[in-house]
């Protein structure tokens, strides 16, 4: 594993998405600032097992999602969520910095307990079931994504 994928996502991701604006808008796609941040707390959460959704994809598909998730290629702007409404969602959070917040005690949660049940691998409906290399994989490459989307990156 990268480590500096796993030290990104410690150390450096909270800090860059505080420098977001509750309601800026993406070079790509219909979400607001915070409706990113809230969409990436569920990632964590799903990447822990708090979070489940059925598996969407099957057989070759699978297959081709896990080798993708496991390239340096990123995510294609304007990817489709099937997860997320057309419409987009509406705010859990009163505010960017609470969900900020919520993204880092999620992904404290998430060393925290992969730190503690290393061999453990959690369910996700696009890769299927994931151990811990493969869930900093994907958080670090879903982070980029939408630091990339905002500008950030």
């Amino acid at each position: 594993m990268n480590i500096s994928k796993e030290s990104f996502l410690k150390e450096n991701f909270v800090a860059m998405l505080k420098k977001l604006k509750p309601n800026e808008k993406g070079k790509w796609g219909k979400m607001s600032a915070q409706q990113m941040v809230e969409h990436f707390a569920d990632a964590v959460k799903n990447a822990t097992g708090k979070l489940y959704f059925p598996l969407l994809n099957k057989g070759e598909r699978l297959q081709k999602s896990r080798e993708f998730l496991m390239s340096e290629q990123p995510f294609k702007e304007n990817t489709k969520n099937p997860l997320i409404p057309e419409d987009g969602f509406k705010l859990r959070k009163p505010d960017i910095e609470t969900a900020i917040n919520r993204v880092q005690k999620e992904l404290d949660y998430f060393f925290e307990l992969f730190g503690k049940h290393p061999d453990l691998k959690t369910h996700n409906p696009f890769f299927g079931d994931l151990d811990y290399k493969m869930n900093v994989q994907l958080l670090h490459k879903h982070a980029m994504h939408h630091l990339k989307q905002f500008g950030l990156v």
